[in-house]
């Protein structure tokens, strides 16, 4: 099982098309054995500490493996809506872990 977690910057005023791309990549994540965890939208009161700046949001993904995590990545139905990820996400970290 691999771990993802996602840190999203979002383009102010942008927030509208980034959600058209998540109704498409999130129920996708699941026709290659993975599970989207956790979705968190932070607000200024809910951070106790920080160093960066506060993402837009923060997705937790599992898959089975790195193999269905890179099909995923492939995904062609995901690929066509692409535009709509370059068009509203300004940076985003990708960390990836193993459970320990």
């Amino acid at each position: 099982m691999i771990h993802l977690t996602q840190i999203i910057y979002v383009f102010e005023g942008q927030e509208e098309i980034f959600h058209q791309f998540e109704d498409i990549a999130i129920p996708t994540i699941s026709k290659y054995n993975g599970r989207l965890t956790l979705r968190i939208r932070p607000t200024d009161n809910c951070i106790i500490e920080n160093n960066i700046d506060k993402p837009y949001e923060i997705h937790l993904v599992e898959f089975h493996t790195q193999e269905d995590f890179d099909n995923f990545k492939k995904d062609e139905e995901r690929k066509k809506f692409l535009h709509l990820k370059e068009k509203s996400i300004r940076t985003s970290i990708l960390i990836q872990g193993i459970k320990l």
